[in-house]
């Protein structure tokens, strides 16, 4: 299904692309505003894009809206489409709301230091670059075999093991020297570890093939010398015994280049780390039948592809953060899955109590916590938290916190019992390093509000008129003093009457310029819809919330409860 609206074309990337290279599946190359590239399979469609957790191509830039945009199957075409995000969506610059995408396509948010994403067809460019590798009417330079060598490396890069673009390295070398062996080896704990071993001809060769002493390669890897021009150098001055000198190995000739630690950033150059322990690895060839051709245009060249052998393994290592930090999200996925499932599945709608609540967490998973339970026919209890904290730590101590409240009891007594226990458990095991603040109240159907506050932000009893009144803080956090006393208060509801149990997520929630939400803007909202339903209130309050925070990042869980008292006939006699 798709949008309505008119379909913008973009042009085709050469003007001659046929409907049938169309049908090749599709990914998409995703650069973040660090520089690092992910490719990212469009394996079905609708296909969402947005910041939100729950999209197929989450992009966290809270710039960026929670479903930005979608791309869909029409036909032979990919149609990528607007879904009302706030900065647009661009197309090779210009802005759409409907495009069919062509190979090469460009697609940016509006921001030039956002993420960045190209769309292209499985192995487009990777048949292109072999293109170049057909024979041509006349034989090649070495110039021009390295090009398209180097550049097939870059692109099997993207879709074959780190081996083989290694192993089409050594062949580009050994092409460009005349060498006869090539081996390209890695640092492991310090030592070098034969990673690729091939001859001349394609054929792997076995770690012994290896003739020069292995301690003769590493102290000239750790001094970083360049043996370059070894041919013939006796390694007797190196304090190698005479007997395995070049000669005495039946060697015409060693090449060894050194491969360094590259930094690899979001500009178009490449830094070189200059430090001896930032040596990475050598790529090292010999011949036993003639010399190596290191003329000044070689050595360049050779110089040049030991470059792209370090770029290749320095993506390598970042591709391996990459997947690493990937499974650490999907497994926060998971647990904040779990940390949603543990909020009231359904909240009551009708009847003469009524709630609304939502929380969003600024991370994975959160510290906020809120609940509202049945206790009898005629008692509803309602509590909010916030842990002192972010993460997995909050969020576990968060679910803890629940277990521990859905055993209270209703009365008086209970309620202050149940804080004084559950502040003594927490700091027991946390020693005061973890707390959280808490909001426990329960409503009976007389109308009669019983709460205890332990250090959180004061809910606010919201009256139909518009009056308003804070109910204040009555104990310190849980968790906090090993012994801390929590009063319980009362007051009497009114029908209509509102109670907003928010966290100080939601009054610290700052715009793109850094100002926070703020209590009197909030005060000032409630007065003006002071008659609305809890659900109509607590929609109001997240989108307005939602607008003031569009653009930036948010640095605390922001969770919102609004309980309402509707009896449906007057409240008898309170006692």
């Amino acid at each position: 299904m798709s949008l309505s609206g008119p379909l913008e074309r973009g042009p085709a990337a050469d003007g001659r692309e046929s409907k049938a290279a169309d049908k090749r599946p599709a990914l998409l190359i995703v650069v973040n505003p660090s520089g690092n590239r992910t490719r990212m399979p469009l394996a079905s469609v609708p296909f969402t894009i947005g910041r939100h957790a729950d999209n197929d191509l989450v992009l966290r830039d809270n710039r960026i809206s929670r479903t930005h945009a979608r791309i869909v199957r029409e036909g032979d075409d990919y149609v990528i489409e607007d879904l009302k995000s706030r900065h647009g969506t661009w197309v090779n610059g210009d802005r759409v709301s409907r495009r069919a995408l062509r190979n090469s396509d460009r697609i940016e948010f509006g921001f030039q230091d956002s993420y960045k994403i190209t769309f292209t067809y499985e192995e487009h460019d990777l048949n292109r670059l072999l293109d170049q590798l057909q024979p041509p009417q006349r034989a090649p330079s070495n110039l021009g075999k390295l090009r398209a060598l180097v550049e097939v490396a870059r692109a099997l890069q993207t879709s074959l093991s780190t081996d083989d673009v290694l192993t089409a390295v050594v062949d580009a070398a050994l092409a460009v020297t005349g060498a006869e062996r090539g081996f390209l080896m890695l640092r492991k704990d310090g030592d070098l570890d034969i990673t690729v071993a091939r001859d001349r001809r394609g054929s792997p060769l076995g770690r012994s093939e290896l003739k020069v002493p292995m301690s003769v390669i590493n102290r000239a890897l750790r001094s970083r010398r360049e043996l370059l021009s070894m041919n013939f150098d006796p390694l007797e001055e190196q304090g190698i015994r005479p007997e395995t000198s070049i000669a005495n190995l039946e060697l015409r000739s060693v090449v060894c280049v050194p491969l360094v630690r590259v930094r690899t950033g979001s500009s178009e150059e490449t830094a070189i780390l200059s430090n001896v322990n930032e040596t990475v690895g050598l790529l090292y060839m010999d011949s036993r039948q003639g010399a190596a051709d290191l003329s000044a245009g070689n050595r360049e060249l050779l110089q040049t592809l030991a470059l792209e052998a370090s770029t290749i393994l320095e993506n390598a290592r970042l591709l391996e953060q990459e997947r690493a930090k990937r499974r650490l999200e999907e497994e926060l996925d998971i647990a904040r899955q779990i940390q949603t499932g543990l909020l009231p599945p359904q909240l009551p709608s009708n009847g003469w109590f009524r709630a609304a609540g939502s929380s969003t967490p600024s991370h994975q998973v959160g510290g906020d916590y809120f609940d509202v339970r049945k206790l009898d026919e005629n008692t509803w209890s309602a509590v909010i938290a916030d842990v002192s904290g972010k993460g997995v730590s909050s969020a576990l101590l968060a679910a803890l916190l629940q277990g521990a409240f859905m055993l209270a009891s209703h009365s008086p007594g209970a309620i202050e019992s149940l804080m004084s226990r559950v502040n003594a458990y927490l700091y027991d095991r946390t020693k005061g390093e973890k707390y959280a603040t808490v909001f426990y109240c329960t409503v009976e159907a007389s109308g009669r509000l019983r709460w205890s506050n332990a250090g959180h932000c004061t809910p606010i009893l919201l009256h139909p008129d518009g009056r308003l009144r804070t109910l204040r803080t009555t104990g310190l956090p849980l968790g906090m003093l090993e012994s801390a006393a929590y009063q319980v208060e009362t007051v009497d509801l009114e029908p209509g009457d509102k109670v907003i149990l928010y966290t100080d997520g939601l009054t610290e929630a700052e715009n793109a310029e850094g100002k926070f939400f703020g209590m009197d803007a909030l005060k000032q909202m409630l007065r003006s819809l002071a008659a609305q339903s809890c659900a109509d209130l607590h929609e109001s309050i997240s989108r307005e919330v939602d607008v003031y925070t569009e653009g930036a990042v948010l640095s605390d869980d922001i969770t919102l409860l609004v309980i309402e008292y509707r009896p449906e006939k007057p409240a008898a006699s309170r006692q």
